[in-house]
């Protein structure tokens, strides 16, 4: 473990050599001035920006128009020191910052928020306060700062971090300047070319006070993910192994998943600036992505064949207490399981803000910024398609790779696939809103004597609503296995909806190939339908149900207040402040399994419901302070200290319960929980040896005041007995049953339920230390380097989400007047996912290898090639220990190539 104490003084002492090198390379500096552009214009714009500012962050720039690094902010912003990202669908989607999970961190577009919602059903659920990066163009990109302290006036919400995502101006560009950029996307595994163009325009008048910028992209995108896959473990007794007790799968299988990405967005601006009092700017943006897929999983359902008494023979275990092979006769029960899963997908994200400065005389100014952001995460249809047999099955995981082989189905044989019976049939709709209206203002006054150059005090008021719709079309029943209508009168099988297709020919070819690398797939059009004989027929009434225990409402008012103070005293600089934030919290939701004489209750087929509302209110008091300490005209010493915090997830607050009356268990959300808080403090080392050079060393402490984690108690719930004189939960005293009958059920009792909920726990640390080395080599080459170490401890010695003890980038570029190319390594060691399946999930480590090059023809025409994933790297994932395999992911690789122009 890294001891912190130990960091600093080693801190100190490298300053005190650093101090000497830096004093000789001013002195030995040639006086000769070299302009940069390109990708070192970009890296020294990025350094200036970070010599220059308060606080401790990190910075990219793109100074020329549209040459934003990646096509994926998330993916530029983990070659930063300090942030890592989840790349689950080839994609950057998600960003953690310092070892603090992505929904401890806050995501704004010009200082403002932004509206976020998912295109997947589990993260559309989940409804956290993750941003997803997809949403987000990098084409309209100019800028990206991240603060890493905190700062009286920036937006409370990131315990990690904040990220800004800064567009462009118009004033700022030349009058008639632009860019079009037309390419290709090859993605390897789908084999397929689609398009993806970007364009942008900014045209200001000859007097300069007023210009309009427009902005757009399109692409088409087509995504293959090849899967094996083993959906949780479950401790049983091995009568091959002497009767001991080992985990063994519930269910291992290959997954297929595939997906169209359809985006289009854009921003408009417009910029007033009649003299140099007032800057009028106006900026409106809007990106939209349908997300349509279709997963298919072939597996052998082991649980199903241990829970009906077959044992497996032939049996082999691992040292983690894990069933790592085995052979299993066919039973009564089913062997294997088919999963055909067809959603109709999307999201999109708008935001509409004016922002003015006016400088009221020579030492006061005013700032203001009102808005309007609302976002949109959908499935608005989901098609469930799941057969099953009976079949005799073997599996081995003694490789780390998950095996799999059936003895009486033939996975490619339509004539098999008639014995594969629908064994479950579901269409659920899910949809989630977001939506903040937001308005701030601030006033400067600048001083030319005492201690602060400049004090700012300022308001911010927003209004948050975050909505999750649930609809359940559950279908099971509609398709009875003796015969439907919508199965042409006979029993729904596999045959029902396959066409003879299979997986493709390479299927699981990157993750080493499987027996199970060739299986009948069903046809997405077959699916549809026979949903549409359900969905709209005659013949199948109350097809849909609303699920009230997932949906819920989250609106939080929150007022906010600042006053914080510039100071610059010979060579110390930085700024002390405090934020006070009040935020007024309701969640609507609903209560299943009330009384049916309960106002307001309404019939529902998951038990008689009613509407709920709970309120609160909560205070922070955020104080925070920055200071930098100039060591010469190269060297910066840097030191912060600072109160955050971030609230706890929308669905965590949720307060529905879902309740299991036969084993009188239940779990449900927590309106009452706290936010996510800490105390932070971060010390800086930064030498700048030149324009575009950087040696950066800085370490890292947040002492958590509480995790967020989850607690069973027990609380009395409504339960309906048939017979109370034979019913053990009755009889049994410990369930603590009183009979609580009304008119509408004279068997209702009120019983003691064991109900699980999130909580505030123990708290704990989070540590570490960043190293970051920025440096040309000679007139066209250069590499930056940077590693970042995380020590994130519970005091309750649960893990901590999304931390990954060490990550490292290598970065290396060349450029010219006629080339420029970038090659990319990053590495994220193994990290916590989360709970699943009753179990923890944990990411194995990964490196991944991008590159681009781009030839210029002239100064109008050039043309690129961008590859991401050059080495095709794997993901995967083991449930508690690296010997119980989870999950292997193979997302292929993607090459960009096109032509740009810019004029």
């Amino acid at each position: 473990m890294l001891s912190f104490k130990s960091a600093l003084l080693g801190m100190t002492s490298l300053s005190v050599v650093l101090a000497g090198a830096a004093q000789a390379q001013t002195s030995d500096q040639a006086e000769d001035v070299i302009t940069v552009q390109g990708i070192r214009q970009s890296l020294a714009a990025a350094i200036d920006q970070k010599r220059d500012s308060d606080a401790i962050m990190e910075v990219i720039s793109a100074t020329d128009i549209g040459r934003f690094p990646d096509k994926n902010v998330a993916e530029s912003l983990q070659r930063l020191t300090g942030v890592t990202i989840q790349r689950e669908y080839g994609e950057g989607e998600r960003v953690a910052i310092r070892g603090i999970a992505s929904n401890r961190n806050l995501t704004q577009l010009n200082g403002h928020a932004v509206a976020t919602a998912d295109w997947f059903i589990l993260d559309q659920l989940s409804a956290t306060r993750s941003f997803n990066y997809l949403m987000l163009p990098s084409e309209i990109v100019s800028s990206v700062n991240v603060y890493k302290s905190g700062q009286a006036n920036i937006d409370e919400g990131g315990v990690g971090g904040t990220v800004n995502v800064i567009t462009r101006r118009p004033l700022d560009l030349d009058a008639g300047e632009g860019r079009v950029s037309l390419q290709g996307a090859y993605s390897e595994l789908a084999d397929s070319i689609t398009p993806y163009a970007s364009g942008l325009f900014s045209w200001k008048n000859e007097a300069e006070t007023f210009g309009i910028l427009f902005s757009g992209v399109y692409q088409e995108r087509d995504l293959r993910r090849d899967g094996l896959e083993v959906l949780g473990y479950s401790e049983r007794a091995i009568a091959d192994q002497g009767g001991a007790t080992f985990e063994v799968p519930d269910l291992i299988g290959s997954a297929l998943f595939q997906q169209t990405r359809q985006r289009i967005g854009g921003n408009v601006t417009a910029q007033f600036r009649p003299n140099n009092q007032l800057d009028v700017v106006v900026n409106a943006f809007h990106t939209e992505m349908e997300a349509n897929n279709v997963n298919h999983n072939y597996m052998a359902w082991v649980s199903q064949a241990m829970g009906s008494g077959v044992q497996p023979t032939n049996t082999q275990v691992g040292a983690s207490g894990t069933l790592l092979a085995g052979d299993f006769a066919a039973g009564t029960a089913n062997g294997v399981v088919y999963d055909a899963i067809v959603r109709d997908a999307r999201t999109e994200t708008s935001a509409f803000d004016i922002d003015f400065d006016y400088q009221l005389s020579d030492n006061l100014s005013v700032h203001g910024l009102v808005g309007y952001t609302t976002a949109e995460g959908a499935t608005s249809a989901q098609p469930f398609w799941e057969t099953n047999a009976p079949t005799s099955f073997s599996y081995d995981l003694t490789s780390g790779v998950p095996q799999v082989s059936f003895g009486d189905i033939d996975p490619t044989s339509m004539t098999d696939a008639e014995s594969m019976v629908l064994g479950w049939a579901s269409h659920n709709i899910i949809e989630n809103f977001d939506e903040e209206f937001f308005a701030y203002g601030d006033i400067t006054r600048e001083f030319d004597d005492g201690p602060f150059t400049n004090v700012q005090a300022g308001l911010r008021y927003s209004s948050h609503e975050r909505d999750v719709v649930v609809t359940y079309g559950q279908t099971r029943s509609l398709l009875d296995a003796a015969g439907s209508p919508a199965c042409g009168g006979a029993r729904c099988t596999l045959a029902t909806v396959a066409n003879g297709a299979t997986t493709p020919g390479n299927f699981l070819s990157g993750l080493g190939g499987n027996p199970l690398d060739s299986y009948l797939i069903a046809d997405e059009a077959a699916i549809r339908a026979v949903y549409d004989q359900i969905s709209y027929g005659t013949d199948f009434p109350d097809f849909y149900h609303s699920g009230p225990l997932d949906s819920f409402t989250v609106t939080e008012d929150v007022f906010a207040g600042f006053v914080m103070g510039e100071f610059d005293v010979d060579r110390i600089r930085g700024n002390v402040g405090v934020r006070i934030v009040n935020t007024d919290q309701t969640v609507d939701g609903y209560s299943v399994g009330v009384d049916p004489a309960t106002p307001g209750s309404f019939d529902n087929p998951f038990g008689r419901t009613v509407r709920t509302t709970e309120n609160r209110s909560y205070t922070d008091i955020l104080p925070s302070a920055n200071l930098v300490f100039e060591l010469n005209d190269d060297m910066l010493l840097r030191g912060s200290a600072s109160r955050v915090m971030a609230r706890a997830d929308y669905n965590q607050l949720a307060g529905a319960v879902s309740l299991n009356p036969t084993l009188l268990s239940g779990a449900g959300g927590n309106s009452s929980l706290d936010p996510f808080r800490a105390t932070a403090f971060d010390f800086g080392l930064e030498w700048y040896p030149g324009e575009d050079s950087l040696l950066a060393v800085a370490i890292f402490y947040k002492d958590i005041g509480s995790y967020i984690t989850n607690a069973t108690f027990t609380e009395q719930q409504p339960v309906s007995i048939a017979d109370p004189a034979t019913d053990t939960r009755v009889l049994d005293p410990s369930n603590n049953c009183s009979s609580t009958p009304s008119a509408g059920d004279p068997n209702l009792y009120t019983c003691d339920f064991a109900i699980t909920r999130p909580v505030n726990g123990l708290g704990g640390t989070n540590r570490g230390i960043e190293i970051s080395y920025q440096q040309p080599v000679g007139d066209n080459f250069g590499f930056i380097a940077n590693y970042t170490y995380s020590d994130a401890e519970s005091d309750a010695g649960d893990p901590i989400p999304e931390n990954s003890p060490h990550a490292y980038n290598l970065i290396g570029y060349y450029e010219n007047e006629v080339v420029n190319a970038r090659l990319s390594l990053n590495h994220r060691d193994q990290f916590f996912i989360g709970v699943d399946r009753n179990r923890e999930l944990y990411h194995q480590p990964i490196t991944t290898i991008d590159g681009s090059v781009t030839w210029y023809f002239n100064d109008t025409y050039a043309f690129t090639v961008e590859a991401v994933n050059l080495t095709e790297e794997t993901l995967e994932q083991y449930y508690v220990d690296e010997g119980r395999p989870a999950r292997l992911y193979d997302n292929g690789r993607v090459v960009f190539f096109g032509v740009k122009a810019s004029f």
